[in-house]
């Protein structure tokens, strides 16, 4: 059964995002013609590097149909809370939403195969690449379509890191017994060495690590950790363990997109890659101010888990859970085949 939807907040939303004009392939400004249409967009958080994507399509979309394209975007969880933004596409609550497959894996088990912990995206632009190729696969789309989805792009996030409060870990032994929040196969990683991972929202975080109900939180490094106040009250942050990452897909109500007129559609294609390179630049930046602001915060401590300590982490937390998320799911979609395909698309990346 569909959860209950949020009711619908009314709020104009001011967008400002990257100037993108002269971006090849897109047209001049108000040079794509067609009717007035409004979408809305259902983001949780604040506008943050994560949201520069959608921050850009939304503003290249309306400059370049003058207005008549109008794409909103609604933050806080206003229209959806992000467990179900998933749901609200299923039945047209609104059109366009991003959501984390780890959040809820049963939903679209394909997609989990890049939620799997030390797999070698090594940077942003890889990760788009292998997020591409197992986005278009049919078997991911068919489970999107179960939910009345097509996907558009990844929102992607940087390797995932740790933030907490208490005494540090200082080796990997540390973290024994710690609660953790770990989403996907990092909790399974977790699990290896002997913490208790759990899996929340982001907009659960603060309050979570704020009384304790865990330790630390996994987070991309290092704009999110910033982005929710979590280093204002942590101790303590890692800086080399690279743990994985999560996909966060922003996709369409698939009735909302086959009405969207043909100009509409490939106006939609020839925004994308500025998105992702909108979103690159904003992690950029963010990391740089981040990385200088911690340093010279005496109360917060960056922690190196020694190397060889991590080398041996990987070899018991990486192909170990995947061989075993393969195992668990090649029942219900080609799993072994969608690993390779990560795998093999990254080498050659």
């Amino acid at each position: 059964m569909r959860k209950t939807l949020v009711a619908l907040g009314v709020v104009g939303l001011g967008i400002a995002g990257f100037a993108g004009v002269g971006t090849p392939g897109i047209a001049t400004a108000q040079e794509v013609q067609g009717p007035e249409i409004t979408w809305r967009m259902s983001l949780w958080g604040k506008r943050r590097a994560f949201t520069e994507a959608p921050e850009y399509v939304s503003k290249m979309v309306s400059e370049k149909t003058g207005g008549n394209f109008d794409i909103k975007l609604y933050y806080g969880q206003q229209i959806s809370k992000s467990k179900e933004n998933l749901d609200g596409i299923s039945v047209g609550a609104f059109e366009m939403a991003s959501f984390c497959a780890s959040y809820h894996p049963g939903k679209n088990v394909p997609l989990n195969v890049l939620d799997l912990p030390f797999l070698p995206l090594g940077n942003l632009d890889i990760m788009r690449k292998v997020h591409d190729v197992i986005y278009s696969h049919p078997a991911s789309e068919k489970a999107l379509a179960q939910w009345n989805a097509k996907i558009y792009m990844s929102m992607m996030l940087p390797q995932y890191e740790y933030m907490g409060r208490g005494e540090p870990p200082r080796s990997v032994k540390d973290f024994e017994g710690m609660r953790l929040r770990a989403l996907g196969g990092m909790g399974d990683a977790a699990e290896k060495i002997g913490a208790t991972p759990t899996t929340m929202p982001a907009s659960e975080v603060y309050t979570a690590l704020q009384r304790g109900t865990v330790d630390a939180i996994g987070f991309p490094y290092t704009y999110t950790f910033a982005a929710y106040k979590l280093d204002e009250i942590s101790d303590w942050y890692t800086t080399n363990m690279s743990l994985g990452t999560v996909n966060c897909p922003i996709v369409f109500n698939s009735d909302a997109y086959a009405a969207l007129p043909d100009q509409y559609k490939q106006l939609l294609e020839d925004v994308r890659d500025g998105a992702y390179e909108a979103q690159k630049a904003a992690y950029a930046e963010k990391d740089a101010i981040n990385v200088a602001k911690w340093a010279a915060d005496p109360k917060l401590e960056a922690i190196e888990i020694p190397e060889e300590e991590m080398a041996e982490f990987r070899r018991v937390a990486g192909k170990p859970v995947w061989d075993a998320w393969v195992e668990a799911n090649k029942d219900k979609v080609p799993a072994q085949e969608l690993l390779d395909l990560v795998l093999n698309t990254a080498a050659g990346g």
